[in-house]
């Protein structure tokens, strides 16, 4: 599974296209009235104000050099706030392994930097904006977890462990094993370093093969081909 666009809803989209392009430095690659595009390594990101409804928050990921992750850190701590959690302000998921530290964009996105040692390549650039390799993670929030993981089965994407999918538990839906994945659950899941809870918002993920999956306006999950587009 690789993510070629990401596109997500903001009701600021000036302070947010400032705030990647200019704070943090990513290369806009198109905007318009509605909508801005950055370039996140191989991926698109693209934020958009067309149809909001309310103050839409998301989580999603972006992938770190295997060897990059302390100065990649130092360079977000001079960018923006790092977030914390339990006083730390960075994770240890040993179980990857892999460390990953967080912050917040302006409109409430929790946002990760993750290093995963076994999969990640390596670079032998100083640190910088254009060392960060793809978007590999963005939460999915359904209504009902357990019948969208079935449906994941048509885009041959599966859960990374044995245990049950449900609306709960946080499950790393992936096709292939390059530290990409699509993190499936339901409302009311705390996000890790930060006290919001996992809530339904339309958003968009176009893959790098013939699939596009997302959550509409109605709050209702699906999958199409891009030659199927609605």
């Amino acid at each position: 599974m690789e993510i070629e666009l990401l596109t997500l809803h903001t009701s600021q989209l000036e302070e947010m296209k400032q705030f990647y392009t200019k704070q943090l430095g990513f290369s806009l690659f198109s905007e318009d009235a509605t909508h801005f595009r950055i370039k996140v390594g191989s991926s698109l990101l693209e934020f958009t104000n067309e149809y909001v409804v309310g103050e839409p928050y998301y989580h999603f990921a972006f992938n770190l050099p295997s060897n990059q992750f302390q100065e990649a850190k130092t360079w977000l701590k001079a960018k923006t706030t790092l977030l914390l959690e339990d006083g730390e302000d960075e994770a240890d998921f040993s179980f990857w392994p892999a460390h990953a530290c967080y912050f917040e964009d302006p409109a409430g996105n929790i946002v990760e930097l993750i290093a995963r040692y076994n999969v990640n390549p390596t670079s032998d650039e100083p640190f910088s904006v254009h060392q960060i390799l793809n978007v590999s993670e963005i939460g999915l929030i359904v209504k009902d977890a357990p019948s969208v993981g079935e449906q994941f089965k048509k885009i041959s994407a599966y859960k990374s462990d044995d245990k049950p999918i449900s609306n709960d538990s946080l499950s790393f839906m992936k096709a292939k094993d390059n530290g990409v994945f699509v993190l499936l659950t339901g409302e009311g899941r705390r996000w890790l370093f930060s006290e919001k809870k996992s809530k339904i918002f339309p958003l968009r993920i176009t893959l790098r093969n013939q699939y596009i999956l997302g959550v509409d306006d109605r709050h209702e999950f699906f999958i199409t081909k891009k030659n199927d587009e609605f």
